[in-house]
Formats: C-alpha cells, structure tokens, sequence
C-alpha cells in the first residue's frame, strides 16, 4: 500500500427534500450567488422554483448561466467567468449533472486568474484557488460532485481535457435521488456506466496489498450492478435509486484511491470519442473499457481473475486463468448491453476514419495510464478492438 493523505471537505446533504436547504447552505459563502445549470429541464421538473425560492429566503443575489451541453464548452465556461467578474460574483451554485457541476468548477478556477483558463487543461498554469462551489446533483454519474476534477472541450480542435485542484472541491453537494426519477433511461445507463469505470480506473492498479479498497471497489460495484435493472424497471424506486446515487459519489470521491494508484487511461482514450463524436461519456466508457481490458489483461491475469470472481461471481478455472479472465470482461459486456449501453464503436457510427488522429492527441503528452504505459500506437490497437 502507498503513503497517501485523504481529506474529502465536501458536505452530503443526502435525502428527500433536501434541495430545499440550498439557500441557508450557500448564504455562508456570500450574497452574490451565480446559478448555473443546463437546459430546461430542472424548469419542468419545478426544481428550479424550489431553489430559487430557498436562495430567496436568504436574500441572496442571483445571476443565472443556464446552457450547459453534455460535454461542457470552453465557450460558455469564459462567458461565465467574465460574468462572475464582472458582478463580483462570491459564489457558484450548479444545479444539474456532471457536466454542469464541471462547467461550474472552470469558471470558479478561471475567475482569479488573469489568464485563459484553457492555461489550465494544458498545463501551461496551474489551478491555485477557486471561487466555492456548492451543489444540487440531479444525474448521478460522473461524481463531480465531491471530487477534484473538472473536464471541459474546446470547440477550437475538438478538444477535451482534464484538470484538477483540492480547491475544486465542492463546499456542500445536495443529493436528492427524487430529483432523478424522470431521468431517461439511457440517462441513467449512462450513469452507471460511468461510476462503474471511475471504480475500475482505481482497481486496476499495479499497487499489491490493498485489499481494504479491492474489496470496498469490488462492493461497490456489485451495489451498482444489483440496483440498476430495479432502477430502469421501476424509475420511482427510492431505495434503488438510492443506492446507485450514493454510489456514485463514493466511486469518485477518492476513499477508493487511498493507498494505491489508479490507471485513467480508457478515460483519456474516451475523451477523445466524446470530444470529436459528442458521443455520451457514459456510453463511450462501455465501448473503451472492455477495449481496453481485452488489450492489457496480461499484465496481471490474476487481478482480472480476482474482478471476474468477486464482482461477476466467475468460477475461477485453477487449470485456465486466462479462460476466466476473459469471462469476467465478457460479463461486464454483457452487463453494459442489458441496460441499453452500446459495446462497440459500429453501435454508434463511429468507423476508423479518426483513430490515428485521436491517437496521436490523446498522448500529446505522453503515454497513458499507469497499468500499462500506452503508446498512440497501443490506442490505436484499442480503438481498432472497440470497433
């Protein structure tokens, strides 16, 4: 197990009802409060009246940004940030799902920078603070809401990138899994999808002797897996629900990554399909990820042996560990299938004519992953056995 120090600031607000405390939460941080968020739909849903009216209680200012794309853009995170600046803005509230609470976390760290905050998605600067940030989840999937990361695309190349700092950290995330009883079920597969992949980016990890978090991985997962048929069944089961939204919460919160060190390469590899294709990440992941394992298993047979056994419920084959190995990718395929998610880049239109390409920028720099080191030339080979 490595050395590591956890430290997650971020409040859980978790239950029924629970969008209602947003005003005495945010009043805290200040009065001059940037609302942020997507479309139409927490209008139509009336949890757009419910926090205006909290935030109101308060006597708080507000200024709305709403417009916020799956796939967030740079474009709208630099109309943001000049608003916030512009209006002394103290506070960012994000009402939405990933991709709001990401767009939100790229314009509280570009605010105090004199800079372009894509300085920070190429490394060219560093994050050093951020305006706070409070959330209300409204899809659970991508775990921005507790986590240290944001991923942006800009227009200009089709770009999408990743940065992160402590200070992203939201200061309170309201999880109320009411709030997604009227997603779309491709929505919600998607969802899933997506926490799953940030549990196994932790779980394949070169790192020996970490069984605490293997097995609180592997529990998770299996939470996931057990409640997501419920959930697409029965969109109003709350306990389901429930479940699958703490879930995703604990899958990207970084408990999991203590004392071991993680992979993030299918995610990098994803990144570059939904940047281009504006393919859902969700469903990029059920393509990459198995992709990916069928690629690199070899490196430690007995880790995907341990996954396909204690996740899968794969009897181990003493005589054939590659045997069951494989089983344990196949059932996770398999899984991804039956709650809607594609498997293959042909599911979705995608043919070769952008491999090299997404290749070539998706190690721009440097090989990716940790599990095994991978060269444009090995994700070229990945993309190829996605297709």
């Amino acid at each position: 197990m490595q050395n590591f120090t956890f430290s997650n600031k971020t409040k859980i607000i978790f239950g029924q009802d629970t969008e209602k405390t947003v005003g005495q939460e945010s009043v805290v941080f200040g009065k001059k409060l940037l609302l942020h968020y997507g479309g139409g739909s927490i209008k139509e849903s009336g949890l757009y009246d419910s926090v205006i009216q909290s935030l109101k209680e308060q006597n708080i200012e507000i200024f709305e940004l709403g417009g916020v794309k799956p796939n967030p853009r740079l474009s709208l995170v630099r109309e943001g940030i000049s608003l916030c600046k512009e209006q002394d803005i103290e506070f960012i509230l994000a009402v939405g799902g990933g991709s709001v609470i990401d767009s939100a976390k790229a314009i509280a760290a570009g605010v105090n920078y004199d800079g372009d905050v894509w300085d920070f998605f190429t490394g060219k600067a560093s994050v050093t603070d951020c305006l706070p940030i409070g959330v209300v989840v409204t899809i659970p999937a991508a775990g921005s809401e507790s986590s240290t990361g944001t991923v942006i695309t800009n227009e200009d190349g089709w770009y999408k990138r990743a940065t992160g700092h402590l200070a992203m950290r939201p200061q309170f995330a309201v999880l109320n899994p009411v709030l997604t009883y009227t997603l779309p079920s491709y929505q919600t597969a998607c969802g899933v999808t997506d926490m799953m992949a940030h549990i196994l980016e932790r779980y394949f990890t070169n790192v020996k002797n970490v069984e605490l978090t293997d097995r609180l991985s592997e529990a998770t997962l299996k939470t996931i897996i057990n409640n997501a048929h419920k959930a697409l069944e029965e969109p109003t089961n709350y306990d389901a629900r429930a479940e699958i939204m703490w879930s995703g919460t604990i899958a990207h919160n970084d408990l999991l990554d203590t004392g071991r060190i993680g992979d993030w390469a299918s995610h990098n590899i994803e990144h570059e399909l939904s940047g281009i294709y504006d393919l859902a990440h969700g469903a990029g992941l059920a393509i990459i990820f198995p992709a990916w394992m069928k690629y690199v298993y070899k490196q430690d047979v007995n880790r995907f042996v341990q996954f396909a056994n204690r996740v899968w419920d794969v009897e181990i084959d003493l005589n054939d560990l590659e045997r069951t190995a494989l089983a344990g990718i196949h059932k996770m395929e398999e899984f991804f299938k039956s709650i809607g998610m594609p498997t293959t880049l042909q599911e979705v239109d995608i043919d070769e004519t952008h491999f090299k390409e997404m290749a070539t920028k998706a190690t721009e720099r440097g090989p990716l992953g940790s599990f095994v080191k991978l060269s444009a030339e090995d994700i070229y080979e990945i993309y190829k056995l996605a297709r």
